[in-house]
C-alpha cells in the first residue's frame, strides 16, 4: 500500500474530508508531481476528499498539489449542479486545436484573484480512472481550459506563470495585499 505524504505532515490515511488548500507564496506549490503507480482504497478516499474540499470551497477543479500531496492527480467538475465529477489520474494533455481562448481564471490557491489567460481551445487528455484504466477524451471549452489549468499545477505551474509580466506583478501585489488584511 502506498501513502500519500502530506506536506508538513505525517501520512495520510485519517478520515479527514475537508483537506487544508495551500495558497500562494507558498513555494510547495512550484514543485512536480510524481505519477500515481498504486491504484487502491488510499487513492479512491483521497480523491473523495479532494472532491469534498472542491466542492466546499466552491471550485471547478483542484490538484493533488494544492492540497499539499505530490501527486498526479486531479478533479474536476464544471456541472452546474456538482453532479459530475471527473478524476483524471496522470493525466497528459495533447493540445487538438490551433485555437486559443481567453478566459478569465481564478484559482482556490490565489482566492479573490482572476486573471484572462490564454488556453487551447481544444485538447485531448489520456488519463487513468481511479482503478487505472486507460482513458482518453477530447476537451473543448471550459472542461479543456480547467484541465490545463489544473495540469499546470501537477508540473509546479500557477495560473499567474502564464500572465505578461505586467499583469503578473500587478495580479501578485493585489493578492499579496488582500492575503495581509
Amino acid at each position: 500500500m502506498i501513502s500519500f505524504k502530506l506536506k508538513n505532515s505525517c501520512i495520510y490515511n485519517t478520515p479527514v474530508t475537508k483537506l487544508k488548500i495551500i495558497k500562494y507564496p507558498d513555494p510547495f506549490l512550484k514543485q512536480k508531481c510524481l505519477p500515481v503507480i498504486s491504484y487502491d482504497k488510499e487513492l479512491k478516499k483521497f480523491s473523495e476528499d479532494m472532491l469534498t474540499t472542491m466542492y466546499k470551497s466552491e471550485g471547478i477543479g483542484l490538484s493533488a498539489i494544492q492540497v499539499g500531496v505530490l501527486k498526479r492527480v486531479i478533479v474536476i467538475d464544471i456541472s452546474e449542479e456538482s453532479k459530475k465529477p471527473l478524476i483524471l489520474v496522470n493525466p497528459v494533455i495533447f493540445p487538438s486545436s490551433s485555437k486559443y481562448l481567453d478566459f478569465k481564471e481564478g484559482c482556490l490557491s490565489f482566492p479573490g484573484i482572476y486573471e484572462s489567460v490564454k488556453r487551447n481551445e481544444e485538447i485531448v487528455v489520456e488519463y487513468n480512472n481511479i482503478v487505472g484504466k486507460k482513458l482518453s477524451m477530447k476537451a473543448t471549452g471550459l472542461l479543456s481550459i480547467c484541465i490545463q489549468h489544473e495540469v499546470d499545477h501537477l508540473e509546479g505551474i500557477v495560473f499567474l506563470d502564464r500572465l505578461s509580466g505586467l499583469k503578473r506583478n500587478r495580479a501578485e501585489k493585489k493578492f499579496l495585499k488582500n492575503l495581509n488584511k
